[in-house]
């Protein structure tokens, strides 16, 4: 049994798709890559929102940061 045949059996007890039927098995396993999707995809776009609103990130652009005429603002 190679490393990758252990993972998946390990993954089937562990959540304990072993004694599910195949068509139920994939079912799930869809269900938890949609899942999965929609966090990744959910995440990085909030990331990407929290880097984009990040006042350093508006220096690096050569944004003003708030400072007109070399006073604070």
């Amino acid at each position: 049994m190679n490393w990758v045949s252990r993972k998946i059996h390990l993954y089937n007890v562990t959540m304990g798709l072993y004694m599910l039927d195949w068509w139920e098995r994939y079912l799930f396993n869809i269900l938890i890559l949609v899942l999965l999707w929609f966090i990744c995809y959910n995440g990085s776009r909030f990331a990407s929102q929290i880097y984009n609103g990040h006042p350093m990130s508006k220096f690096m652009l050569g944004g003003n940061s708030g400072i007109v005429g070399g006073v604070p603002s």
